[in-house]
């Protein structure tokens, strides 16, 4: 395997996530109050178009790990990369729903190559006692991005919608082109590998609860990554500035929620770490529900921020502490969990967008509904353990 200095690898994986979470998926957010605004959609077509994203996750996150086998992840990431940076130039051009919808689509299935497949690359090439930290800063990558697009988007949009795509579009064909040589060059049908299942039949009943979980914890997150900039422009009428601010507060939150996340399961335990988060997430997300005031939504934003990147580091540690020692099944159940997520994730975009195209003023629908959601999987995780034996659930 040709090796590339970690820190340049790192710094690729950083990258990719950045271009395909950060700016493909989150710089829409802070946009759908001004293409409502500029007529380019309807307030239910621009939040179709955010769960279209969604969708293009799932089926980006069912095909990541075949076609890096098939390919080998350096040339996977680099098309994924140049193909989410052509669906944001792809959008400076007003031809309709249809147009958007396969861009976004795209734009989702990118995101999910880069999700699923940079940091596995990489990490493989870092010395054990440097990974922590390089995970670290491949997870950054996504809020950087939004705290970016929470940055760039009121300074671009005062041109013009069409320069607002174009500029995003530029800056990611400029991460594209960092990252282009500091990938590892793993020949296709080796390193990254398809995980058809369990060795030894269906996983234990904790990880299957672990995967319901986390799925449930997807739709939890789902009102604010779509819905919360233009819940404080339009349905505040506080304008697309305020919005923004609070869109990178969410950014600055998503910066510290992987070290955050490994820092409460390295000292409390990833299971009740977990369970923590979810009480903590419910919170943050049902907040707006009790109190509309600048604090209470700068506090649910940084929240809601931090466990986008660190419930995945959170439940990664997880399934480490459920599959202890054994590679293949942590592998499996990883890659289970990946395709929950992804599953989670689409049907609340379209769930949401259906509640909030059809409920006047539906922020509120939204925002109870996804606090449930992490109330339940907080009792289903309460649950398994009560029908799994002690030392399963040990870490």
């Amino acid at each position: 395997m040709q090796t590339s200095p970690p820190w340049r690898a790192t710094l690729s994986a950083h990258c990719a996530n950045l271009v395909g979470i950060g700016l493909a998926r989150f710089g829409y957010t802070p946009l759908i109050p001004a293409l409502i605004a500029a007529g380019w959609f309807t307030p239910a077509g621009a939040v179709y178009l955010g769960a279209a994203n969604l969708a293009g996750y799932l089926a980006g996150a069912l095909g990541a790990r075949r076609l890096a086998a098939r390919f080998g992840a350096a040339v996977t990431l680099r098309a994924a990369m140049l193909l989410t940076a052509g669906s944001l130039l792809a959008c400076a051009a007003p031809l309709g729903f249809a147009w958007f919808f396969a861009w976004r689509f795209l734009s989702g299935c990118t995101g999910a190559i880069a999700m699923a497949v940079a940091a596995p690359s990489v990490i493989a090439g870092i010395p054990p006692a440097r990974r922590g930290l390089a995970g670290g800063a491949i997870f950054t990558g996504v809020g950087v991005g939004i705290a970016a697009s929470g940055t760039l988007v009121p300074l671009l949009i005062a041109w013009g919608l069409v320069e607002t795509w174009l500029g995003l579009g530029c800056l990611a064909l400029v991460l594209t082109a960092v990252a282009w040589r500091g990938w590892p060059v793993v020949p296709p049908h080796t390193g990254l590998t398809v995980v058809r299942g369990a060795r030894d039949g269906s996983p234990p009943l904790a990880l299957r609860a672990l995967y319901l979980e986390y799925a449930l914890n997807a739709v939890g997150l789902v009102p604010h990554m779509v819905f919360l900039v233009d819940f404080v422009a339009r349905g505040l009428g506080q304008g697309l500035h305020a919005g923004s601010h609070y869109w990178v507060l969410f950014g600055i939150g998503a910066l510290v929620g992987p070290l955050a996340g490994g820092y409460a399961g390295d000292h409390i335990g990833f299971r009740a770490a977990l369970r923590l988060a979810f009480v903590v997430q419910a919170i943050a997300v049902a907040l707006p529900l009790v109190t509309t005031v600048p604090l209470a939504l700068q506090l649910s934003s940084v929240i809601i921020g931090a466990a986008v990147p660190g419930i995945v580091a959170l439940t990664l540690g997880r399934v480490r502490e459920l599959a202890s020692g054994d590679a293949f099944t942590q592998a499996a159940a990883w890659r289970w969990c990946t395709i929950a997520f992804a599953i989670g994730q689409a049907l609340a975009g379209y769930g949401f967008s259906f509640i909030f195209a059809r409920v006047a003023n539906g922020y509120p629908v939204l925002f109870g509904l996804a606090a449930l959601a992490l109330l339940a999987a907080l009792a289903i995780d309460l649950a398994a353990a009560f029908t799994t034996p002690r030392r399963a659930t040990r870490g």
